[in-house]
Protein backbone atom coordinates (compact mmCIF):
# COMPACT_ATOMS: atom_id res chain seq x y z
CA UNK A 1 0.00 0.00 0.00
CA UNK A 2 2.89 2.36 0.67
CA UNK A 3 3.90 2.42 -3.01
CA UNK A 4 0.40 3.37 -4.08
CA UNK A 5 0.23 6.10 -1.48
CA UNK A 6 3.50 7.60 -2.63
CA UNK A 7 2.12 7.90 -6.12
CA UNK A 8 -1.05 9.65 -5.01
CA UNK A 9 -1.27 13.10 -6.54
CA UNK A 10 -2.97 14.68 -3.54
CA UNK A 11 -0.55 14.83 -0.64
CA UNK A 12 -3.36 15.87 1.67
CA UNK A 13 -5.42 12.79 0.82
CA UNK A 14 -2.37 10.58 1.13
CA UNK A 15 -1.49 11.93 4.56
CA UNK A 16 -5.04 11.65 5.83
CA UNK A 17 -5.51 8.03 4.80
CA UNK A 18 -2.05 6.98 5.94
CA UNK A 19 -2.52 8.65 9.31
CA UNK A 20 -5.91 7.02 9.74
CA UNK A 21 -4.54 3.58 8.92
CA UNK A 22 -1.69 4.11 11.37
CA UNK A 23 -4.17 5.15 14.04
CA UNK A 24 -6.21 2.04 13.31
CA UNK A 25 -3.15 -0.11 13.86
CA UNK A 26 -2.64 1.46 17.26
CA UNK A 27 -6.31 1.10 18.05
CA UNK A 28 -6.10 -2.60 17.38
CA UNK A 29 -4.06 -2.81 20.54
CA UNK A 30 -7.10 -1.33 22.21
CA UNK A 31 -10.01 -3.29 20.94
CA UNK A 32 -10.51 -4.94 17.57
CA UNK A 33 -8.29 -7.49 15.89
CA UNK A 34 -7.56 -5.71 12.62
CA UNK A 35 -4.87 -7.56 10.70
CA UNK A 36 -2.08 -5.74 8.89
CA UNK A 37 -2.88 -7.75 5.77
CA UNK A 38 -6.69 -7.53 5.76
CA UNK A 39 -7.17 -9.04 2.32
CA UNK A 40 -5.44 -12.24 3.36
CA UNK A 41 -7.92 -15.00 4.15
CA UNK A 42 -7.52 -17.10 7.26
CA UNK A 43 -7.56 -20.47 5.46
CA UNK A 44 -3.83 -21.20 5.59
CA UNK A 45 -3.77 -24.48 7.47
CA UNK A 46 -3.45 -22.71 10.82
CA UNK A 47 -7.13 -22.78 11.76
CA UNK A 48 -9.46 -25.73 12.37
CA UNK A 49 -10.87 -27.47 9.31
CA UNK A 50 -14.25 -26.13 8.34
CA UNK A 51 -13.71 -22.79 10.01
CA UNK A 52 -14.42 -19.20 9.05
CA UNK A 53 -11.69 -17.00 10.37
CA UNK A 54 -10.80 -18.74 13.63
CA UNK A 55 -14.32 -20.00 14.46
CA UNK A 56 -15.69 -23.43 13.43
CA UNK A 57 -18.38 -23.07 10.78
CA UNK A 58 -20.65 -25.37 12.79
CA UNK A 59 -20.66 -22.90 15.66
CA UNK A 60 -21.46 -19.95 13.39
CA UNK A 61 -24.44 -21.81 11.90
CA UNK A 62 -26.04 -23.01 15.14
CA UNK A 63 -29.68 -21.97 15.67
CA UNK A 64 -30.08 -19.00 17.98
CA UNK A 65 -33.05 -17.48 19.87
CA UNK A 66 -34.13 -13.86 19.90
CA UNK A 67 -32.58 -12.11 22.88
CA UNK A 68 -33.33 -9.13 25.10
CA UNK A 69 -31.03 -6.48 26.54
CA UNK A 70 -28.58 -6.47 23.64
CA UNK A 71 -29.86 -3.22 22.12
CA UNK A 72 -32.50 -2.53 19.51
CA UNK A 73 -31.80 -1.70 15.89
CA UNK A 74 -33.99 -1.96 12.82
CA UNK A 75 -33.30 -1.84 9.13
CA UNK A 76 -36.25 -2.75 6.93
CA UNK A 77 -35.33 -5.45 4.41
CA UNK A 78 -37.23 -7.29 1.71
CA UNK A 79 -38.87 -10.33 3.30
CA UNK A 80 -42.35 -11.70 3.92
CA UNK A 81 -41.29 -13.25 7.22
CA UNK A 82 -41.56 -11.09 10.32
CA UNK A 83 -39.34 -13.57 12.17
CA UNK A 84 -36.69 -13.39 9.47
CA UNK A 85 -36.74 -9.60 9.79
CA UNK A 86 -36.37 -9.92 13.58
CA UNK A 87 -33.35 -12.19 13.27
CA UNK A 88 -31.82 -9.92 10.66
CA UNK A 89 -32.20 -7.00 13.07
CA UNK A 90 -30.62 -9.09 15.82
CA UNK A 91 -27.68 -9.85 13.54
CA UNK A 92 -27.36 -6.13 12.94
CA UNK A 93 -27.33 -5.53 16.70
CA UNK A 94 -24.51 -7.99 17.21
CA UNK A 95 -22.51 -6.66 14.25
CA UNK A 96 -22.47 -3.20 15.80
CA UNK A 97 -21.19 -4.59 19.10
CA UNK A 98 -18.48 -6.69 17.40
CA UNK A 99 -20.09 -9.97 18.52
CA UNK A 100 -19.24 -11.75 15.30
CA UNK A 101 -20.32 -15.26 16.33
CA UNK A 102 -23.83 -14.29 17.41
CA UNK A 103 -24.18 -12.00 14.42
CA UNK A 104 -23.44 -14.89 12.08
CA UNK A 105 -25.83 -17.19 13.94
CA UNK A 106 -28.60 -14.60 13.71
CA UNK A 107 -28.12 -14.00 9.99
CA UNK A 108 -28.07 -17.74 9.35
CA UNK A 109 -31.33 -18.01 11.28
CA UNK A 110 -32.82 -15.30 9.07
CA UNK A 111 -31.73 -17.22 5.97
CA UNK A 112 -33.31 -20.41 7.26
CA UNK A 113 -36.61 -18.55 7.63
CA UNK A 114 -36.30 -16.75 4.29
CA UNK A 115 -33.68 -18.17 1.90
CA UNK A 116 -34.35 -15.34 -0.55
CA UNK A 117 -33.24 -12.56 1.82
CA UNK A 118 -30.26 -10.95 0.10
CA UNK A 119 -29.49 -8.64 3.00
CA UNK A 120 -29.01 -11.54 5.41
CA UNK A 121 -26.10 -12.68 3.24
CA UNK A 122 -24.77 -9.12 3.23
CA UNK A 123 -24.91 -9.31 7.04
CA UNK A 124 -23.02 -12.60 6.98
CA UNK A 125 -20.33 -11.03 4.83
CA UNK A 126 -19.97 -8.29 7.44
CA UNK A 127 -19.63 -10.84 10.24
CA UNK A 128 -16.97 -12.70 8.27
CA UNK A 129 -15.07 -9.47 7.67
CA UNK A 130 -15.11 -9.05 11.46
CA UNK A 131 -13.56 -12.51 11.67
CA UNK A 132 -10.87 -11.38 9.22
CA UNK A 133 -11.94 -13.89 6.58
CA UNK A 134 -12.35 -11.93 3.37
CA UNK A 135 -12.66 -15.09 1.27
CA UNK A 136 -15.68 -16.24 3.29
CA UNK A 137 -17.11 -12.72 3.14
CA UNK A 138 -16.80 -12.76 -0.65
CA UNK A 139 -18.56 -16.13 -0.80
CA UNK A 140 -21.46 -14.90 1.33
CA UNK A 141 -21.70 -11.72 -0.69
CA UNK A 142 -21.80 -13.75 -3.89
CA UNK A 143 -24.98 -15.37 -2.58
CA UNK A 144 -26.40 -11.93 -1.81
CA UNK A 145 -25.68 -10.83 -5.37
CA UNK A 146 -27.43 -13.91 -6.76
CA UNK A 147 -30.56 -12.76 -4.90
CA UNK A 148 -30.27 -9.11 -5.89
CA UNK A 149 -33.38 -9.34 -8.04
CA UNK A 150 -35.43 -9.56 -4.85
CA UNK A 151 -33.85 -6.46 -3.30
CA UNK A 152 -35.29 -2.95 -3.10
CA UNK A 153 -33.60 0.10 -4.55
CA UNK A 154 -32.18 1.01 -1.13
CA UNK A 155 -30.90 -2.52 -0.68
CA UNK A 156 -29.32 -2.42 -4.12
CA UNK A 157 -27.34 0.62 -2.98
CA UNK A 158 -26.09 -1.28 0.07
CA UNK A 159 -25.13 -4.20 -2.16
CA UNK A 160 -23.06 -1.81 -4.24
CA UNK A 161 -21.36 -0.48 -1.12
CA UNK A 162 -20.47 -3.98 0.03
CA UNK A 163 -19.17 -4.86 -3.44
CA UNK A 164 -16.85 -1.84 -3.43
CA UNK A 165 -15.77 -2.61 0.14
CA UNK A 166 -14.79 -6.19 -0.64
CA UNK A 167 -13.00 -5.11 -3.81
CA UNK A 168 -10.90 -2.76 -1.71
CA UNK A 169 -10.23 -5.42 0.93
CA UNK A 170 -9.02 -7.82 -1.74
CA UNK A 171 -6.58 -5.24 -3.11
CA UNK A 172 -5.91 -2.75 -0.34
CA UNK A 173 -2.86 -1.43 -2.18
CA UNK A 174 -5.14 0.19 -4.74
CA UNK A 175 -6.15 3.57 -3.37
CA UNK A 176 -8.65 4.12 -6.17
CA UNK A 177 -10.66 1.18 -4.88
CA UNK A 178 -10.84 2.88 -1.50
CA UNK A 179 -12.20 6.04 -3.08
CA UNK A 180 -14.71 3.97 -5.08
CA UNK A 181 -15.91 2.38 -1.83
CA UNK A 182 -16.33 5.75 -0.16
CA UNK A 183 -18.07 7.20 -3.21
CA UNK A 184 -20.59 4.35 -3.19
CA UNK A 185 -21.62 5.35 0.34
CA UNK A 186 -21.85 9.01 -0.66
CA UNK A 187 -24.02 8.16 -3.69
CA UNK A 188 -26.37 6.09 -1.54
CA UNK A 189 -26.67 8.97 0.95
CA UNK A 190 -27.56 11.38 -1.82
CA UNK A 191 -30.51 9.12 -2.69
CA UNK A 192 -31.51 8.34 0.95
CA UNK A 193 -30.24 11.18 3.17
CA UNK A 194 -32.45 10.16 6.12
CA UNK A 195 -31.03 6.65 6.44
CA UNK A 196 -29.04 6.45 9.73
CA UNK A 197 -27.19 3.33 8.59
CA UNK A 198 -25.78 5.13 5.61
CA UNK A 199 -24.50 7.90 7.86
CA UNK A 200 -22.79 5.27 10.02
CA UNK A 201 -21.31 3.64 6.93
CA UNK A 202 -20.13 7.06 5.78
CA UNK A 203 -18.32 7.41 9.08
CA UNK A 204 -16.71 4.02 8.52
CA UNK A 205 -15.64 5.01 5.03
CA UNK A 206 -13.97 8.17 6.33
CA UNK A 207 -11.67 6.09 8.53
CA UNK A 208 -9.55 4.94 5.60
CA UNK A 209 -10.12 1.22 6.09
CA UNK A 210 -13.36 -0.78 6.05
CA UNK A 211 -12.02 -3.03 8.81
CA UNK A 212 -12.04 -0.57 11.71
CA UNK A 213 -15.82 -0.65 12.31
CA UNK A 214 -15.79 2.77 13.92
CA UNK A 215 -12.57 2.43 15.87
CA UNK A 216 -10.51 4.54 13.49
CA UNK A 217 -12.71 7.59 13.90
CA UNK A 218 -11.28 11.09 13.72
CA UNK A 219 -12.76 14.53 14.24
CA UNK A 220 -14.01 14.18 10.68
CA UNK A 221 -16.22 11.19 11.55
CA UNK A 222 -17.98 12.70 14.58
CA UNK A 223 -20.54 14.57 12.46
CA UNK A 224 -21.49 11.40 10.58
CA UNK A 225 -22.31 9.46 13.75
CA UNK A 226 -24.06 12.45 15.30
CA UNK A 227 -26.20 12.78 12.17
CA UNK A 228 -27.18 9.12 12.50
CA UNK A 229 -28.47 9.97 15.99
CA UNK A 230 -30.59 12.78 14.58
CA UNK A 231 -32.50 10.24 12.50
CA UNK A 232 -32.31 7.45 15.11
CA UNK A 233 -31.88 8.92 18.64
CA UNK A 234 -31.80 5.55 20.43
CA UNK A 235 -29.29 4.08 18.01
CA UNK A 236 -26.73 2.47 20.32
CA UNK A 237 -24.39 1.82 17.39
CA UNK A 238 -23.91 5.54 16.82
CA UNK A 239 -23.24 6.04 20.54
CA UNK A 240 -20.78 3.14 20.41
CA UNK A 241 -18.81 4.66 17.55
CA UNK A 242 -18.91 8.15 19.03
CA UNK A 243 -17.46 6.71 22.23
CA UNK A 244 -14.57 5.21 20.27
CA UNK A 245 -14.02 8.46 18.42
CA UNK A 246 -13.97 10.59 21.56
CA UNK A 247 -11.62 8.08 23.19
CA UNK A 248 -9.11 8.86 20.49
CA UNK A 249 -9.78 12.56 20.05
CA UNK A 250 -11.19 13.65 23.42
CA UNK A 251 -12.35 14.97 25.63
CA UNK A 252 -12.51 11.87 27.82
CA UNK A 253 -15.71 13.10 29.47
CA UNK A 254 -17.53 12.95 26.13
CA UNK A 255 -16.34 9.39 25.57
CA UNK A 256 -17.72 8.50 29.00
CA UNK A 257 -21.09 10.07 28.19
CA UNK A 258 -21.34 8.02 25.00
CA UNK A 259 -20.33 4.77 26.71
CA UNK A 260 -22.96 5.43 29.40
CA UNK A 261 -25.55 5.59 26.65
CA UNK A 262 -24.19 2.42 25.12
CA UNK A 263 -24.55 0.54 28.42
CA UNK A 264 -28.03 1.96 28.98
CA UNK A 265 -29.22 0.82 25.58
CA UNK A 266 -27.38 -2.53 25.47
CA UNK A 267 -26.90 -3.71 29.08
CA UNK A 268 -26.45 -7.39 28.16
CA UNK A 269 -23.53 -6.71 25.80
CA UNK A 270 -20.10 -7.33 27.42
CA UNK A 271 -18.36 -4.88 25.09
CA UNK A 272 -20.63 -2.06 26.27
CA UNK A 273 -19.52 -2.58 29.87
CA UNK A 274 -15.92 -3.03 28.76
CA UNK A 275 -15.96 0.30 26.94
CA UNK A 276 -17.58 2.05 29.87
CA UNK A 277 -14.94 0.52 32.11
CA UNK A 278 -11.96 1.81 30.19
CA UNK A 279 -13.49 5.27 29.98
CA UNK A 280 -13.98 5.27 33.76
CA UNK A 281 -10.38 4.14 34.20
CA UNK A 282 -9.20 6.96 31.94
CA UNK A 283 -10.84 9.46 34.32
CA UNK A 284 -9.28 7.91 37.41
CA UNK A 285 -12.44 6.12 38.55
CA UNK A 286 -10.62 2.81 38.72
CA UNK A 287 -12.82 0.91 41.18
CA UNK A 288 -15.88 1.69 39.08
CA UNK A 289 -13.96 0.59 36.00
CA UNK A 290 -13.16 -2.76 37.60
CA UNK A 291 -16.84 -3.31 38.33
CA UNK A 292 -17.62 -2.77 34.65
CA UNK A 293 -14.87 -5.13 33.50
CA UNK A 294 -16.10 -7.73 35.97
CA UNK A 295 -19.64 -7.28 34.67
CA UNK A 296 -18.38 -7.86 31.14
CA UNK A 297 -16.57 -11.01 32.31
CA UNK A 298 -19.68 -12.23 34.12
CA UNK A 299 -21.80 -11.79 31.00
CA UNK A 300 -19.19 -13.52 28.87
CA UNK A 301 -18.84 -16.52 31.16
CA UNK A 302 -22.61 -16.93 31.43
CA UNK A 303 -22.82 -16.85 27.63
CA UNK A 304 -20.06 -19.46 27.21
CA UNK A 305 -21.83 -21.79 29.64
CA UNK A 306 -25.30 -21.30 28.20
CA UNK A 307 -24.24 -21.68 24.57
CA UNK A 308 -21.43 -24.22 25.09
CA UNK A 309 -18.96 -21.94 23.32
CA UNK A 310 -15.27 -22.11 24.33
CA UNK A 311 -13.90 -18.68 25.39
CA UNK A 312 -11.01 -19.13 22.96
CA UNK A 313 -13.30 -18.22 20.05
CA UNK A 314 -14.30 -14.86 21.54
CA UNK A 315 -11.71 -12.21 20.70
CA UNK A 316 -13.17 -9.91 23.34
CA UNK A 317 -12.47 -12.14 26.34
CA UNK A 318 -8.69 -11.70 26.43
CA UNK A 319 -9.00 -7.99 25.77
CA UNK A 320 -11.33 -7.51 28.73
CA UNK A 321 -9.05 -9.53 31.00
CA UNK A 322 -6.04 -7.43 30.02
CA UNK A 323 -7.79 -4.17 30.88
CA UNK A 324 -9.06 -5.71 34.10
CA UNK A 325 -5.50 -6.69 34.97
CA UNK A 326 -4.20 -3.20 34.27
CA UNK A 327 -6.89 -1.71 36.51
CA UNK A 328 -6.10 -4.08 39.38
CA UNK A 329 -2.43 -3.26 38.93
CA UNK A 330 -3.20 0.46 39.15
CA UNK A 331 -4.80 -0.12 42.57
CA UNK A 332 -1.93 -2.24 43.82
CA UNK A 333 -4.06 -5.39 43.77
CA UNK A 334 -1.32 -7.48 42.21
CA UNK A 335 -2.71 -10.93 43.00
CA UNK A 336 -5.92 -10.22 41.12
CA UNK A 337 -3.94 -8.54 38.34
CA UNK A 338 -1.71 -11.59 37.99
CA UNK A 339 -4.70 -13.92 37.64
CA UNK A 340 -6.27 -11.75 34.93
CA UNK A 341 -3.05 -11.32 32.93
CA UNK A 342 -2.17 -14.99 33.13
CA UNK A 343 -5.61 -16.11 31.97
CA UNK A 344 -5.48 -13.68 29.04
CA UNK A 345 -2.03 -14.97 28.08
CA UNK A 346 -3.31 -18.56 28.12
CA UNK A 347 -5.89 -17.79 25.42
CA UNK A 348 -4.89 -18.21 21.77
CA UNK A 349 -4.43 -15.20 19.50
CA UNK A 350 -6.19 -15.21 16.15
CA UNK A 351 -4.58 -12.19 14.46
CA UNK A 352 -1.33 -10.29 14.77
CA UNK A 353 -2.39 -7.57 17.16
CA UNK A 354 -3.97 -10.05 19.54
CA UNK A 355 -0.62 -11.80 19.67
CA UNK A 356 1.13 -8.49 20.30
CA UNK A 357 -1.27 -7.76 23.17
CA UNK A 358 -0.18 -10.94 24.93
CA UNK A 359 2.96 -9.08 25.94
CA UNK A 360 1.00 -7.76 28.93
CA UNK A 361 1.84 -10.94 30.90
CA UNK A 362 5.66 -10.89 30.54
CA UNK A 363 5.59 -7.12 31.15
CA UNK A 364 3.75 -7.71 34.40
CA UNK A 365 6.25 -10.37 35.44
CA UNK A 366 9.11 -7.96 34.76
CA UNK A 367 7.49 -5.30 36.90
CA UNK A 368 7.03 -7.78 39.71
CA UNK A 369 10.74 -8.59 39.70
CA UNK A 370 10.38 -12.03 38.13
CA UNK A 371 12.69 -11.79 35.10
CA UNK A 372 13.23 -15.54 34.65
CA UNK A 373 9.47 -16.11 34.32
CA UNK A 374 9.21 -13.06 32.07
CA UNK A 375 11.92 -14.51 29.84
CA UNK A 376 10.06 -17.82 29.54
CA UNK A 377 6.80 -16.05 28.64
CA UNK A 378 8.60 -13.84 26.11
CA UNK A 379 10.10 -16.90 24.46
CA UNK A 380 6.57 -18.20 23.92
CA UNK A 381 5.81 -15.03 21.98
CA UNK A 382 8.97 -15.48 19.93
CA UNK A 383 7.54 -18.76 18.61
CA UNK A 384 4.27 -17.22 17.45
CA UNK A 385 2.91 -16.95 13.92
CA UNK A 386 3.05 -13.20 13.34
CA UNK A 387 5.90 -10.71 13.16
CA UNK A 388 4.07 -8.45 15.63
CA UNK A 389 4.14 -11.09 18.33
CA UNK A 390 7.72 -12.13 17.62
CA UNK A 391 8.76 -8.47 17.70
CA UNK A 392 7.20 -8.08 21.16
CA UNK A 393 8.68 -11.36 22.33
CA UNK A 394 12.27 -10.52 21.36
CA UNK A 395 11.96 -7.00 22.82
CA UNK A 396 10.68 -8.28 26.16
CA UNK A 397 13.17 -11.15 26.22
CA UNK A 398 15.89 -8.53 25.88
CA UNK A 399 14.57 -6.59 28.85
CA UNK A 400 14.29 -9.76 30.93
CA UNK A 401 17.89 -10.65 30.05
CA UNK A 402 19.05 -7.19 31.14
CA UNK A 403 17.35 -7.77 34.48
CA UNK A 404 19.34 -11.01 34.69
CA UNK A 405 22.60 -9.11 33.88
CA UNK A 406 22.98 -10.87 30.53
CA UNK A 407 23.66 -7.79 28.46
CA UNK A 408 25.19 -9.49 25.40
CA UNK A 409 22.21 -11.84 25.14
CA UNK A 410 19.97 -8.79 25.38
CA UNK A 411 21.83 -7.25 22.42
CA UNK A 412 21.10 -10.39 20.42
CA UNK A 413 17.40 -10.14 21.22
CA UNK A 414 17.44 -6.48 20.17
CA UNK A 415 18.90 -7.46 16.80
CA UNK A 416 16.24 -10.14 16.35
CA UNK A 417 13.46 -7.70 17.28
CA UNK A 418 14.77 -5.21 14.73
CA UNK A 419 14.75 -7.95 12.10
CA UNK A 420 11.07 -8.57 12.81
CA UNK A 421 10.41 -4.85 12.38
CA UNK A 422 11.36 -5.22 8.72
CA UNK A 423 8.11 -7.14 8.22
CA UNK A 424 5.94 -4.34 9.66
CA UNK A 425 4.57 -1.26 7.86
CA UNK A 426 6.49 1.92 8.57
CA UNK A 427 3.50 3.70 10.08
CA UNK A 428 2.95 0.84 12.51
CA UNK A 429 6.59 0.91 13.57
CA UNK A 430 6.25 4.56 14.60
CA UNK A 431 3.70 3.58 17.24
CA UNK A 432 5.87 0.80 18.68
CA UNK A 433 8.67 1.85 20.99
CA UNK A 434 9.71 -1.58 22.28
CA UNK A 435 13.08 -1.78 20.55
CA UNK A 436 13.88 1.87 21.25
CA UNK A 437 13.19 1.24 24.94
CA UNK A 438 15.39 -1.87 24.94
CA UNK A 439 18.23 -0.04 23.19
CA UNK A 440 17.90 2.86 25.64
CA UNK A 441 17.98 0.51 28.64
CA UNK A 442 21.14 -1.14 27.32
CA UNK A 443 22.75 2.30 27.08
CA UNK A 444 21.62 3.24 30.57
CA UNK A 445 22.94 0.04 32.12
CA UNK A 446 26.28 0.81 30.45
CA UNK A 447 26.14 4.26 32.10
CA UNK A 448 25.80 5.98 28.73
CA UNK A 449 23.20 8.20 30.32
CA UNK A 450 23.27 11.12 27.89
CA UNK A 451 22.24 9.06 24.86
CA UNK A 452 20.12 6.68 26.92
CA UNK A 453 18.15 9.50 28.51
CA UNK A 454 17.44 11.10 25.15
CA UNK A 455 16.11 7.80 23.82
CA UNK A 456 14.04 7.09 26.93
CA UNK A 457 12.50 10.53 26.82
CA UNK A 458 11.67 9.89 23.17
CA UNK A 459 9.96 6.66 24.20
CA UNK A 460 7.97 8.49 26.86
CA UNK A 461 6.79 11.16 24.44
CA UNK A 462 5.73 8.56 21.90
CA UNK A 463 3.87 6.21 24.23
CA UNK A 464 1.77 8.92 25.87
CA UNK A 465 0.86 10.32 22.45
CA UNK A 466 -0.80 7.10 21.25
CA UNK A 467 -4.59 7.56 21.25
CA UNK A 468 -7.08 5.23 22.87
CA UNK A 469 -7.84 4.14 26.45
CA UNK A 470 -5.95 0.87 26.27
CA UNK A 471 -2.85 2.61 24.97
CA UNK A 472 -3.30 5.19 27.74
CA UNK A 473 -3.25 2.49 30.42
CA UNK A 474 -0.33 0.74 28.77
CA UNK A 475 1.64 3.99 28.57
CA UNK A 476 1.26 4.52 32.30
CA UNK A 477 2.76 1.13 33.07
CA UNK A 478 5.60 1.72 30.60
CA UNK A 479 6.40 5.00 32.34
CA UNK A 480 6.41 3.19 35.67
CA UNK A 481 8.83 0.64 34.23
CA UNK A 482 11.18 3.38 32.97
CA UNK A 483 11.10 5.10 36.36
CA UNK A 484 12.05 1.82 38.07
CA UNK A 485 14.90 1.21 35.61
CA UNK A 486 16.20 4.74 36.18
CA UNK A 487 16.20 4.25 39.97
CA UNK A 488 17.82 0.83 39.69
CA UNK A 489 20.81 2.23 37.83
CA UNK A 490 20.99 5.51 39.77
CA UNK A 491 19.92 7.83 36.95
CA UNK A 492 17.96 10.18 39.18
CA UNK A 493 17.48 12.88 36.55
CA UNK A 494 15.59 10.44 34.36
CA UNK A 495 13.77 9.09 37.40
CA UNK A 496 12.54 12.58 38.29
CA UNK A 497 11.56 13.44 34.72
CA UNK A 498 9.60 10.20 34.40
CA UNK A 499 7.89 10.52 37.79
CA UNK A 500 6.57 13.94 36.87
CA UNK A 501 5.35 12.64 33.53
CA UNK A 502 3.53 9.78 35.26
CA UNK A 503 1.69 12.16 37.56
CA UNK A 504 0.67 14.37 34.65
CA UNK A 505 -0.49 11.30 32.74
CA UNK A 506 -2.59 9.94 35.62
CA UNK A 507 -2.72 11.83 38.93
CA UNK A 508 -4.82 9.00 40.42
CA UNK A 509 -2.05 6.39 40.05
CA UNK A 510 -0.15 5.72 43.25
CA UNK A 511 2.92 4.58 41.34
CA UNK A 512 3.59 8.06 40.03
CA UNK A 513 3.48 9.58 43.51
CA UNK A 514 5.71 6.85 44.95
CA UNK A 515 8.17 7.44 42.11
CA UNK A 516 8.33 11.15 42.85
CA UNK A 517 8.64 10.46 46.59
CA UNK A 518 11.63 8.21 46.02
CA UNK A 519 13.35 10.87 43.94
CA UNK A 520 12.66 13.53 46.56
CA UNK A 521 13.92 11.23 49.32
CA UNK A 522 17.11 10.56 47.39
CA UNK A 523 17.67 14.30 46.91
CA UNK A 524 17.03 15.04 50.59
CA UNK A 525 13.71 16.86 50.11
CA UNK A 526 11.86 15.37 53.07
CA UNK A 527 8.79 17.60 52.71
CA UNK A 528 7.98 16.54 49.15
CA UNK A 529 8.91 12.95 49.89
CA UNK A 530 6.51 12.78 52.83
CA UNK A 531 3.73 14.45 50.84
CA UNK A 532 4.08 12.07 47.90
CA UNK A 533 4.48 8.95 50.06
CA UNK A 534 1.28 9.93 51.87
CA UNK A 535 -0.57 10.43 48.58
CA UNK A 536 0.70 7.10 47.27
CA UNK A 537 -0.45 5.26 50.41
CA UNK A 538 -3.86 6.92 50.18
CA UNK A 539 -4.30 5.88 46.54
CA UNK A 540 -3.19 2.34 47.40
CA UNK A 541 -5.43 2.11 50.46
CA UNK A 542 -7.07 -0.98 48.95
CA UNK A 543 -3.88 -2.58 47.69
CA UNK A 544 -2.91 -6.11 48.67
CA UNK A 545 -2.12 -6.05 52.42
CA UNK A 546 1.24 -7.73 51.87
CA UNK A 547 2.23 -5.59 48.87
CA UNK A 548 5.69 -4.14 49.26
CA UNK A 549 5.80 -0.43 48.51
CA UNK A 550 8.60 1.00 46.34
CA UNK A 551 11.80 1.85 48.20
CA UNK A 552 15.09 3.47 47.30
CA UNK A 553 17.62 1.05 45.83
CA UNK A 554 21.03 1.34 47.42
CA UNK A 555 23.67 2.05 44.78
Amino acid sequence: MMTTLRRTKSRRQKYKILSTLAANCVLCLACLSIAIEPAKAQHEGHEPSGSIGWVPRELLERPVPLRQGIGKLHQAVTTKSANAQAFFDQGLVYIHSFVWIEAARSFHQAVRLDPSMAMAYVGLSDAYIGLNDVAAAQEAFGKAQSLAGNASKEEQAKLTIRARQIEYLQNSGNLQLYFAYRQAVTDALAASPNDPWLWILRGFAEEGTPLAHGQGGTVDTIAFYQTALVFSPENFAAHHYLAHTFENHGPAEKALEQSEEYVRLAPAIPHAHHMHGHNLRRLGRTEEAIREFLKAEELENAYYRAENIPPQYDWHHAQNLQLLGMSYQALGQMKAAEAAFHEAFSLPAHVDFEEFNRRAWPEFLLERGRPQEALAASQELVKCRWAMGRFAGHSLAGRALLALDRIEDARSELALAEQEMEHLPAQVIKSLQDTVMLRAEIMLREKNWDKGNVLMQQVEEQVVAVPGPDAWSGALLQLDSIARIARDIGDWDLAEYTAQKMIRHDPSYAGGHFARALVAEHRGDALIAQKEFTMGEKLWSKADPDLQRPHVQQQ
